[in-house]
């Protein structure tokens, strides 16, 4: 039967698109109406009350649409931007100029690109902040459909993880796969024997980080870890919910246990059921490193729309949008975002602010060919988090 999964092939062909598109491109056709479009990439609002996204899905975006005869104009991927502008209107991320027919079909997997691409790179970059300074691996890709592990595990690293844990992933970001040790092998060898074996057999690039919590009392066993590894790196802890009782407590325990016996450059590794809003409170306690599955690979879509707002240069769009093309200019200094109508000027300095106003719109694609060298991974993923350290100063409470 064969795996449930479209292929490349399916999607650039339009077979994953939903049929009213393929209708709607019949009938253009037919009736031989071309005209110019342009159409963009709103939110109305963003997940969860979230303030700000990261903008991702731009690069198979780009994959797919190219060859095709029309323009494209986005934010660079990995942009920390808003839903509304200073004065409420929606801000477009991304537009396509072009005859409707040429892209018709390929409105929905490009929203599937964007949608979830922007909630894994958001999340993460969520996970980032409340993590500050602290090793944060992607666990999450066993909750997902495994066809979706390279693109998860590539807009996690880029949103702010500092690693990620399947072999494709890693391969995708061009970083080797980082992880610790499974329940499984303390079950199957026992765990002093499994400490050993992985200490003996694993080459010295694999940090040391010992999975404690598999039998006994987490700080017991943390000590006996540290006793029996030759350079332990670090304890994980992957205490289910039902055992825990107050998880800050227990790593407040681990802690003590290891600093009075000379132990304190062995760090506490956390994981399961963990997001930024269970991160800071175990920070706290003495966490040092933390691996997030299930919030970032299963994150709130972020739910981009496609709209019509210009045909053959005259304004249109449909209710509760805002027609006309725009351009979209953001603040350096507060991340306000300022649309205004094309070719016009905008204001001189930030209306919040005064701060100096960028133009975010970069033409990606001219008649379907590229016209720029898109970055690559290292440096959209810098590009996020030089923007989170910037918001983490002007908003009191960035998450």
């Amino acid at each position: 039967m064969g795996f449930f999964m479209a292929s490349e092939d399916d999607i650039k062909s339009g077979r994953t698109t939903d049929v009213y598109f393929t209708r709607t491109e019949r009938i253009l056709r037919e009736k031989n109406i071309h005209n110019v479009s342009v159409a963009e990439f709103t939110v109305s609002g963003l997940p969860d009350g979230y303030r700000w996204a990261i903008f991702g899905g731009l690069e198979e975006a780009v994959e797919l649409l190219e060859g095709k005869k029309v323009d494209l104009y986005a934010f660079p991927e990995g942009t920390l931007f808003r839903s509304r502008d200073v004065n409420g209107v929606l801000v477009p991320v991304m537009y396509i100029v072009g005859d409707y027919v040429e892209y018709a079909v390929y409105e929905t997997p490009v929203l599937g690109f964007l949608c979830q691409t922007t909630g894994v790179m958001t999340k993460s970059a969520r996970v980032r902040i409340a993590a500050g300074d602290s090793l944060v691996l992607s666990f999450g890709i066993r909750r997902m459909h495994p066809a979706l592990a390279p693109m998860i595990d590539r807009a996690a690293y880029i949103g702010g993880c500092d690693g990620v844990s399947s072999i494709i992933g890693a391969q995708t970001i061009g970083q080797p796969p980082k992880g610790t040790m499974p329940h499984a092998l303390m079950i199957t060898m026992g765990e002093d024997e499994a400490w050993r074996a992985y200490d003996e057999l694993m080459p010295p690039e694999v940090p040391r980080i010992a999975l404690i919590d598999t039998f006994g009392d987490e700080k017991f066993e943390a000590v006996k870890a540290a006793e029996i590894f030759r350079n332990l790196n670090a304890v994980r802890l992957d205490t289910p919910g039902s055992r825990r009782g107050n998880f800050p407590a227990i790593i407040r325990e681990v802690r003590w246990e290891l600093d009075i016996r000379g132990y304190r450059n062995v760090g506490i590794f956390v994981s399961g059921g963990l997001d930024e809003k269970t991160i800071p409170e175990l920070k706290a306690a003495g966490a040092s490193g933390f691996g997030v599955g299930t919030s970032i690979s299963n994150a709130p879509t972020v739910d981009f729309a496609m709209d019509i707002v210009e045909i053959d240069g005259k304004p249109t769009a449909k209710r509760g949008k805002f027609g006309g093309r725009k351009d979209t200019y953001r603040c350096r200094d507060c991340f306000t975002f300022v649309n205004v109508k094309h070719g016009e000027e905008p204001p001189d300095r930030c209306p919040v602010c005064g701060g100096e106003l960028e133009l975010m719109h970069r033409k990606i694609l001219e008649k379907g060919k590229l016209t720029i060298d898109l970055p690559d991974v290292d440096s959209i993923r810098n590009y996020v988090l030089e923007q989170l350290n910037r918001i983490s100063v002007i908003e009191e409470d960035p998450v």
